[in-house]
């Protein structure tokens, strides 16, 4: 998983298949809408639901567990039988969903302190 040093020194974000914050790590996991890359797919069937690639019972975060493990792509497509492309091109989706500006943020609705 890609990490990006926040201005938190004790903090990271994380390239996940997930999203939440996770306090034991002091992360936030970046939540990307796996929907939008046509190399996978999510099907309640198959690995209850968790994004696959496309055609396949390989799940994506399998890919990124390999890579934080230190496998190259070449080990990651001899061992998991998924093609060089298909993994290119779940890299490139992340990738360019990391580069897309955030979503605003509505500012939190504080009551009126004569409306309690």
């Amino acid at each position: 998983m890609g990490c990006v040093p926040l201005r938190d020194p004790g903090a990271v974000v994380v390239v996940s298949v997930k999203s939440g914050y996770d306090e034991s790590e002091g992360e936030i996991m970046a939540a990307l809408d796996w929907s939008q890359c046509p190399a996978v797919e999510s099907v309640p069937e198959r690995r209850s639901g968790a994004w696959v690639f496309r055609g396949t019972r390989m799940p994506v975060a399998t890919v990124f567990e390999n890579l934080e493990a230190g496998s190259s792509i070449e080990e990651i497509v001899e061992q998991f039988h998924v093609t060089p492309e298909q993994i290119q091109s779940v890299l490139e989706f992340t990738s360019r969903s990391l580069d897309a500006p955030p979503a605003p943020v509505a500012p939190a609705q504080v009551p009126h302190a004569y409306s309690l």
